[in-house]
């Protein structure tokens, strides 16, 4: 696997702001696609409280090289102070769909 793919997770209160987000990274070409949830349940500490919240989760498949880029996008349009962003490597997937996100994450 010669370019080296990402799915990277992030959460919104609601859908309104995950489908801004999850459009505005498809349309800058940072991303192929963005797996919108329908709500989820959170559980989470944060300032010494635990806090249970209904979230919105996004699934963000892009290319490695392009992650500093939709950092920087989902922070910027992010409401929250500390988003959730991680990164998990795709070791495997089915090559046509790989090639369709390369080709759909180019600048």
């Amino acid at each position: 696997m010669q370019a080296q793919y990402l799915v990277v997770s992030t959460s919104c209160p609601d859908e309104v702001q995950a489908k801004r987000i999850a459009r505005a990274l498809v349309e800058a070409r940072i991303a192929a696609c963005v797996h919108i949830s329908a709500p989820i349940n959170s559980i989470y500490a944060w300032e010494g409280k635990i806090c249970e919240e209904q979230e919105i989760s996004l699934h963000i498949k892009c290319l490695q090289s392009r992650y500093a880029e939709l950092e920087q996008l989902v922070l910027q349009l992010h409401p929250y102070q500390v988003p959730e962003i991680i990164a998990v490597p795709v070791t495997h997937g089915l090559p046509a769909y790989l090639d369709w996100i390369k080709d759909n994450t180019q600048p």
